[in-house]
């Protein structure tokens, strides 16, 4: 089967960027020509950080968003980040969809750190504060922006819907998608239930924010997936 392996990104300094990513995140990292690729060992993908890019604010009418960070234990994690000087808000319950934290590495890219369990429910002993961002993160989600979710899914058929998340004060909704055979615990792809669950994957999931009918522009710094 197919996954989703990778998310490549123009950056400034690929081989600076990569050391944050393994020092502060814990990634194993590796040179590939003027590329460097940045990761945890799994099924989830890699960040493929290539060179030519330039520090600009990242707006919200850009095509690329984010990465998602999932992992067991989000308070051990930013104890983990602000002990190394990297500067994240305190975590917090996001409507019904997660616990979450978000910030931006040093070329401004954001990140997003998302807890497998709600707030309140994680059991004790998810987190080992020995490891990086207290064990078991990987990357769950690559974030892109749509003005048109009916056109996106189609053009991505070979992706299974697993999830779709109403935002409506906020102006968006979210739709999850992914190379697998699984199928969410509640056939409702709304249900709230199937929520932890999602966060739970080994596997990266190509997450869309769609804002009806904006218009977006091509981000110059995302230069597409791997699939492989």
């Amino acid at each position: 089967m197919k996954r989703l392996s990778g998310l490549r990104l123009r950056v400034q300094n690929p081989e600076r960027l990569a050391g944050f990513y393994a020092d502060v995140f814990g990634m194993e990292v590796q040179a590939e020509g003027e590329a460097w690729r940045a990761g945890y060992a799994g099924q989830d993908a890699d960040l493929i950080l290539l060179p030519g890019g330039v520090q600009v604010p990242h707006k919200r009418d850009e095509r690329y968003w984010k990465i998602g960070i999932c992992l067991p234990d989000l308070d051990t994690a930013c104890e983990q980040l602000r002990r190394k000087g990297v500067e994240v808000p305190a975590p917090h319950q996001f409507r019904d969809i997660g616990y979450m934290a978000h910030l931006h590495d040093p070329e401004g890219y954001a990140i997003e750190l998302l807890q497998h369990d709600f707030a309140g429910s994680r059991p004790d002993g998810a987190g080992d504060a020995a490891l990086p961002l207290g064990g078991g993160a990987h990357i769950g989600q690559i974030t892109l922006r749509t003005g048109d979710i009916a056109a996106e899914i189609p053009a991505h058929s070979d992706m299974k819907l697993l999830s779709v998340q109403d935002v409506t004060e906020f102006g968006f909704d979210l739709h999850f998608l992914a190379f697998t055979d699984e199928t969410p615990p509640d056939p409702d792809l709304r249900a709230v239930a199937n929520r932890e669950w999602l966060w739970r994957r080994p596997y990266t999931t190509l997450e869309f924010q769609h804002i009806a009918g904006a218009q977006l522009r091509q981000s110059p710094a995302f230069l597409g997936l791997e699939i492989s």
